[in-house]
């Protein structure tokens, strides 16, 4: 594609070689620029692409796009610099045009929450793979068509950039993919990664307290999260929630809302529970429905019925859509079960905020003895942690604290603002090598017993500082078991 059709549509001044130079794709990053990229120069949290100019054009950039004044770092004059006034918002539009904007040839449905996201996704393609479609779901735990994982040299993020996410629906739409279901995160919101990426519906979950200090505070990440639903024609809101009711308040054709209060679209009522089965009554104002889902809690049945109505939302009928709710999974890492031999209850879940924690908590027995592995994070969202350690304290019976990714911080200072929400008869126990943390917490939970090791789910490494160190909660789980037959525990 010549630079001059890339630019055609977009408010841009060029300076510099010539407008007919053909570009082959679209790089922010200098290292990974190819012989004929587009260098797009953004500014990171730490540095700026500026600096990375001079390796960009090394590698073989054709052209340099940037938001600031700048002139280039050669004498070639056959380099054109071309001055955009936001260029992150360039990277995500470039990228769709250069893939031919494949969006437009597909059905494509966006998921945003603090949690929720990756289940919800998936039970929206296990739904309608059910009623006959082909469908991929891209991320936090992958790219998958037809519930097969698909191979990518992509950095793993909830939300993909643009410039690998356009790529990815192109290859789609070649595999006669007809949905596509995507995890939407507020930092891809705001970082216009899913802008362009044209979106038959928008699904809002809820929202409380995380990723504050990447956002800078609780209004700017409502405004992220609300990006989504400028982004979309349709939308499916969590109608308990404030805060995704206010998304739709101002446009009620356009939004349509799901939960347990009586002034929803669709109204649910939990007629029936028994463990692992709940029995719903759904009434849409115009017909009821009765249905058993494989799971029980407020929770799950809010992500349920959030798929439902995403798939409704898309036209397929209702009485269709429930007749395939029994049939429904949770995604690796998500309220995991692993078999062992002793007939312990051992769950593993990626629960990281103090909401996520109390709900899968709340999904168990409470006349059984829970044991709980966790931690928080580093370098970021620290005012959760007190709010985790008194859901744990309130729902666990013994706690065993340890590392999730500490990143930069000291693992004992995470430890002692999570142990401060703990009530003061809590029984707990620290052990900052997770997989030590993990085998005593097994070590001393009986047949009957639960077990929940929580905060990775999916995760098949920790990072500690600058390293990301392999380990799986699951693989961790399993060697225990392993070795008990061994004799090596």
């Amino acid at each position: 594609m010549q630079l001059a059709e890339l630019l055609k549509e977009w408010p841009c001044t060029v300076t510099g070689g010539s407008i007919r130079t053909i570009i082959s794709g679209v790089e922010d990053y200098a290292q990974a620029v190819k012989p004929g990229d587009i260098f797009v120069v953004r500014k990171g949290v730490k540095t700026t692409g500026s600096r990375f100019v001079k390796e960009a054009l090394e590698r073989g950039a054709v052209a340099i796009v940037s938001e600031e004044t700048m002139t280039l770092p050669t004498d070639d004059k056959k380099i054109p610099l071309v001055w955009v006034p936001n260029t992150a918002l360039f990277l995500s539009y470039a990228s769709a045009k250069l893939s031919y904007f494949p969006a437009e040839a597909l059905t494509v449905i966006a998921v945003t929450g603090t949690n929720g996201k990756t289940t919800v996704s998936h039970f929206i393609s296990q739904l309608l793979r059910a009623l006959h479609k082909k469908v991929a779901v891209i991320g936090t735990v992958g790219y998958f068509i037809n519930g097969q994982k698909q191979q990518t040299i992509y950095e793993q993020l909830t939300t993909l950039q643009a410039k690998e996410l356009h790529p990815i629906l192109k290859e789609c739409v070649s595999a006669g993919v007809t949905h596509v279901v995507l995890e939407a995160s507020s930092m891809g919101l705001q970082q216009y990664r899913l802008d362009h990426c044209d979106i038959d519906c928008g699904v809002f979950l809820n929202l409380s307290e995380d990723h504050l200090e990447d956002h800078g505070g609780i209004e700017a990440y409502k405004r992220a999260k609300k990006r989504l639903a400028d982004l979309s024609k349709k939308l499916v809101l969590n109608g308990d929630d404030n805060f995704c009711r206010s998304v739709g308040i101002y446009d009620k054709k356009k939004a349509c809302a799901f939960g347990f209060e009586n002034h929803n679209d669709l109204h649910v009522q939990v007629v029936g529970e028994t463990f692992g089965k709940t029995t719903l009554c759904l009434q849409t104002g115009v017909s009821e429905h009765i249905v058993a889902i494989p799971f029980v809690g407020r929770y799950h049945v809010q992500n349920t019925i959030a798929a439902l109505m995403a798939v409704w939302r898309l036209g397929c009928p209702i009485e269709d859509i429930i007749t395939h709710m029994w049939n429904l999974k949770l995604p690796e890492g998500r309220l995991e079960k692993i078999d062992n031999p002793l007939g312990i209850d051992v769950y593993v879940d990626y629960a990281h905020t103090a909401e996520a924690l109390q709900a899968v908590l709340q999904t168990f027995d409470d006349k059984k003895t829970i044991f709980l592995v966790f931690s928080c994070g580093g370098n970021r969202d620290k005012a959760k942690r007190f709010a985790m350690g008194a859901v744990a304290s309130k729902f666990a019976d013994v706690i065993f604290l340890t590392t999730d990714n500490p990143r930069d911080e000291d693992p004992i200072v995470i430890n002692e603002s999570i142990i401060a929400g703990f009530s003061e008869q809590q029984y707990y126990e620290v052990y900052l090598d997770r997989q030590v943390a993990i085998h005593q917490a097994l070590s001393k939970a009986k047949k009957g017993d639960i077990v929940l090791v929580a905060g990775k789910g999916h995760e098949r490494t920790q990072q500690m500082k600058n390293q990301m160190i392999p380990f799986s909660d699951q693989q961790c789980i399993q060697d225990y078991f392993a070795n008990l037959t061994t004799g090596d525990v």
